[in-house]
C-alpha cells in the first residue's frame, strides 16, 4: 500500500505591508518622528499595520489588498492547519492626543449572537509614555452594571473606572468584556483579534454613535485585563502568551536566522509578523528580494516562507507577532 502523498504548499517569501492612517477625532495632526504622516485634514488617532485593506508593499504580490491575498494564499500564509482562512490578526499603533471613548468590546460568542465573526479581545503594549500616563482598565471593585448605566446618563462613568498607570515597555492584556479607555500619554502598539467592533459607552459629548445596551451586554463586571509580566527567556523575551496572540521581543546582535526566530516551542512554520519597534532592519534570503523593515514597520512572514536572515542595521528592537488559535479549535 503506497504512503499518503504529501501535500506541499508554495513558499512564500516575506514581504512588508503599507500602513494606514485612519482619522480619529483624539487622534494627532503630526505623527513624526514615528511616522512621516502630517495630515491634511482630521487627525490620525490609529495607523493599521496588518489591516484587510492594507496593500502588500514589496515582492510579487505588491498591491493587493490584505484580505484578498489571504483569501487566495491562505494555507501559504497561514499553514494548513489554520482554522480559518481569514487574516487573524489586526495590529495598530494608537496616538491618542485626547481620552477615547469609554468601551468595551464583545467575545466571540456575543459577536456571533449579532452576526459578526468573531469578537476582540486585544492587547496593548507601550511604545512609549509621558510621565504620569494611564489607562482605563476595567471597573472597580463593588461597581454594578445599573450603577454603570446611571453614570453613563449623567456623563459620570470615570469615577467607576479603574486607572492603570503604563510606562515604557508595559504589557497591558485587554480581554473582551472589559470596559476600558486609554488616555493621552502613552503611544501603544495594539495586537488584537481581526475586529474593529467597538460598542461606545461615553464619548464625551463627542457627536459620535453610542451603544450604550450593547456596551452594557458585552460588560465583564470582573475580567483578567490587566498588566502582564515579562517572561524572560534565554534567547528573546515573552511580552505575552494568550489566547488568540503572542508577543515576543527579540534581540537581534547583528543578524539572526528564520529558524532562530521562530523559537524551539513552535511545533510547525506558521505565520509571523515582525514589527520594528526602534531602528531598521532588513530581511534576506535565497530566491527573493531583499526586504527592508523601517522603523514602525511590519513584514509578514509566512507560514510557506523560506529561510531567512534578518539583519539589524542600527538600533533594532525587534517584536515577534503571532496568532494563537483559540484554544477551542486548537
Amino acid at each position: 500500500m503506497n504512503a499518503p502523498q504529501q501535500i506541499s504548499h508554495p513558499e512564500l517569501a516575506p514581504f512588508r505591508i503599507d500602513p494606514i492612517f485612519d482619522v480619529r477625532p483624539w487622534g494627532f495632526q503630526d505623527l513624526r518622528p514615528w511616522f512621516d504622516k502630517v495630515a491634511d485634514g482630521e487627525p490620525v488617532g490609529e495607523v493599521w499595520l496588518t489591516g484587510d485593506m492594507c496593500l502588500v508593499a514589496t515582492g510579487p504580490h505588491k498591491g493587493k489588498r490584505l484580505d484578498a491575498f489571504f483569501s487566495e494564499a491562505h494555507d501559504s500564509l497561514l499553514g494548513p492547519a489554520a482554522p480559518t482562512p481569514e487574516s487573524p490578526l489586526l495590529i495598530k499603533v494608537l496616538f491618542a492626543q485626547q481620552k477615547l471613548s469609554v468601551q468595551v468590546h464583545p467575545d466571540d460568542r456575543m459577536a456571533q449572537k449579532y452576526d459578526a465573526p468573531r469578537g476582540k479581545t486585544e492587547c496593548w503594549y507601550t511604545l512609549a509614555a509621558e510621565p504620569g500616563a494611564q489607562v482605563a482598565l476595567g471597573l472597580k471593585p463593588g461597581v454594578s452594571l445599573d450603577q454603570v448605566k446611571e453614570e453613563i446618563q449623567a456623563g459620570t462613568l470615570e469615577t467607576s473606572l479603574n486607572m492603570v498607570p503604563v510606562a515604557q515597555g508595559d504589557l497591558i492584556f485587554v480581554d473582551a468584556g472589559t470596559v476600558h479607555a486609554i488616555w493621552p500619554g502613552p503611544i501603544l502598539l495594539e495586537t488584537q483579534q481581526n475586529c474593529d467592533l467597538t460598542y461606545r459607552m461615553f464619548d464625551y459629548g463627542r457627536p459620535r454613535e453610542l451603544h450604550i445596551e450593547k456596551s452594557l451586554e458585552a460588560t465583564k463586571l470582573v475580567t483578567r485585563a490587566g498588566k502582564i509580566l515579562p517572561r524572560v527567556l534565554a534567547d528573546r523575551t515573552i511580552l505575552i502568551d494568550e489566547e488568540y496572540f503572542r508577543l515576543e521581543r527579540i534581540p537581534v546582535a547583528g543578524s539572526s536566522t528564520s529558524e532562530t526566530l521562530r523559537g524551539v516551542s513552535e511545533n510547525s512554520p506558521g505565520l509571523a509578523y515582525l514589527f520594528a519597534a526602534a531602528g531598521t532592519g532588513r530581511i534576506s534570503g535565497a530566491g527573493f528580494e531583499t526586504v527592508d523593515l523601517p522603523m514602525r514597520g511590519v513584514v509578514a512572514v509566512p507560514a510557506a516562507s523560506p529561510a531567512f536572515v534578518v539583519e539589524d542595521l542600527g538600533g533594532l528592537d525587534l517584536i515577534r507577532i503571532v496568532p494563537n488559535w483559540p484554544r477551542e479549535i486548537r
